[in-house]
């Protein structure tokens, strides 16, 4: 009796730890405060078991190295770096278990399951996020070498478009409006002569800014990556486009930005970023620290520039207008993203923390499951596996009879303890590992088939039924543990060397298969220690 008590205590614990691991619990999770951007501890409500990509919708994305900007050397590399980068960004990002992995050599998977806002998950995930500080143009250099960079173009047979105003200063502005530093000087004859890019360009209100028709970008930008144009920029010069576009009457305008080609200090330098809202203007905006030496050479660099003007640039678009420097900048900044949503500001901050992407990267597969397709599949998936399992129970009811019953009351204990263990240990259930549940379904009823064989066997040997009981259960063991073992070490490999659908099937397996063995050979078996306890003087059993 001692023994069926131990036993009994041992199933009775194991279900109460199931129950305890399928409850629902609240969790504490750090999330961005809406109005602030500052962040704070919230309870989430956790479901039992974490839904993949497959059942609850979300996004796929499949990234390789982007080498149209030039080749990079040794790809594996490359694609490690950047899988601890995304990965930090993704963390911080908030969605519930996502799946960041290397596939083969140089491809790297993302799955963002239940993610709701597929355009926002990309941007943050694909944003090489390279922050820069540079001087923009207060000698006006790029201004004065327009003359001569005309001259190359129209030397390369490149001439200016149709209609090209003469001066397109003085159609925007009226005059030059540049002249903030230094001595005047007559800039009529090099500005205003019509040219391939002079005549595109209008002189935008700070130094070193320009702006180009919104309609004409690709024409400037075509011209600005000729040859003959880079080998006329003046040397420590370098352009860059700005991200706002500008209204000027019923024209939208891009600027053109000239900038120092030396940058101040990169976005290694920061240890801290947070998005809020400014209290004066109310503008979005993304607080900074620096580190020691950062903040060393940011606080000399700015007091050499007092007055001068800063462009602040994110992966080569400078962020909104350059600000001026009004005295030195020591330890700390801010990045004023102006009339910008505070989600912009807060996922900037998001990627600043996680660092810069070591190479750029560019998708090569990509799928969108919406949330309605995933509850199709749980829906359908449920269906099946009841369907499965019906006809299971009435299979080895109808064939075995009571020791049917006593396998199916085990069976019920099984899918428990599956289940508990995807809970219990932070497992992923997907659309495969629906499947892979149903198929440890029969490997646990096979694992009785045997048994219950054997017992048949020996009954008809002519044994007692408690003998008989015994010696099927000891006779079936090497069958049983030798086919879940071979059903292990296959869905251990398909662990190992699968992807993320693939992965979901063989832990549902490899649980199952386990659950199984303990009901097969230990549940079970203490069932029927129990009947025959309550019935010492039982000659047969309905086998």
């Amino acid at each position: 009796m001692s023994t069926i008590r131990g036993r009994i205590i041992i199933i009775a614990l194991l279900l109460l730890g199931s129950v305890y691991a399928l409850l629902p619990k609240h969790v504490t999770q750090r999330v961005a405060d809406r109005e602030t951007g500052r962040m704070k501890d919230t309870s989430v409500r956790r479901v039992p078991i974490n839904l993949g990509l497959d059942l609850q919708g979300g996004i796929h994305l499949a990234l390789e190295v982007d080498e149209s900007k030039g080749p990079v050397p040794d790809c594996a590399d490359a694609i490690q770096r950047a899988e601890r980068v995304v990965r930090t960004r993704v963390d911080e990002f908030g969605t519930t278990e996502p799946v960041v992995q290397i596939i083969g050599r140089c491809r790297l998977v993302v799955e963002l399951a239940g993610e709701k806002d597929p355009t926002r998950a990309k941007q943050i995930v694909m944003q090489t996020a390279f922050l820069e500080f540079r001087i923009t143009d207060m000698k006006n250099q790029f201004r004065d070498a327009l003359p001569a960079i005309d001259a190359a173009l129209r030397q390369a047979g490149v001439k200016a478009p149709a209609g090209a105003p003469v001066s397109a200063v003085s159609q925007l502005f009226g005059q030059d409006t540049t002249k903030k530093k230094g001595p005047a000087k007559d800039t009529t004859t090099d500005v205003n002569a019509p040219g391939a890019l002079s005549a595109l360009l209008f002189q935008g209100q700070l130094p070193g800014e320009f702006l180009v028709p919104d309609e004409q970008v690709p024409r400037a930008e075509s011209l600005l990556a000729r040859p003959e144009v880079q080998e006329a920029l003046p040397r420590g010069l370098v352009l860059r486009w700005g991200t706002a576009v500008e209204s000027r009457g019923a024209r939208s305008y891009r600027p053109l930005y000239a900038v120092e080609s030396r940058a101040i200090i990169t976005g290694e330098e920061l240890t801290k970023a947070t998005a809020r809202r400014d209290q004066v203007n109310n503008h979005s905006v993304v607080v900074f620290d620096l580190s020691r030496r950062g903040s060393r050479k940011f606080c000399e660099e700015t007091g050499r520039h007092v007055h001068d003007y800063m462009a602040i640039i994110l992966d080569n678009r400078v962020q909104g207008q350059p600000p001026i420097i009004n005295d030195q900048i020591c330890g700390t900044g801010q990045i004023d993203l102006q009339s910008k949503p505070l989600t912009e500001a807060q996922d900037l901050a998001l990627v600043l923390r996680a660092g810069a992407l070591p190479v750029p990267l560019h998708i090569v597969e990509e799928r969108t499951i919406g949330p309605s397709l995933g509850k199709d599949a749980i829906r359908d998936g449920i269906k099946a596996g009841i369907a499965g399992v019906v006809l299971v129970v009435l299979i080895m009811v109808s064939y075995y009879r009571f020791a049917g019953v006593l396998a199916v009351a085990a069976l019920v204990l099984y899918a428990v303890y599956t289940l508990a263990g995807l809970s219990g240990f932070g497992f992923t259930l997907t659309l495969p590992g629906l499947a892979g549940f149903v198929l440890s379904v029969g490997i646990a009823v096979d694992a009785n088939v045997l048994i219950f064989e054997r017992i048949r066997e020996e009954l008809a040997a002519g044994k007692s039924t408690r003998l008989a009981v015994d010696q099927g259960f000891a006779r079936a063991m090497n069958a049983i543990v030798d086919s879940n073992v071979c059903a292990i070490l296959t869905a251990l490999f398909l662990f190992q060397f699968g992807t993320g659908p693939v992965k979901g099937f063989a832990v549902t397996l490899i649980l199952g298969v386990l659950a199984s063995m303990l009901t097969a050979i230990f549940v079970t078996r203490t069932f029927f220690m129990i009947w025959l306890k309550r019935r010492p003087t039982m000659q047969t059993m309905s086998i």
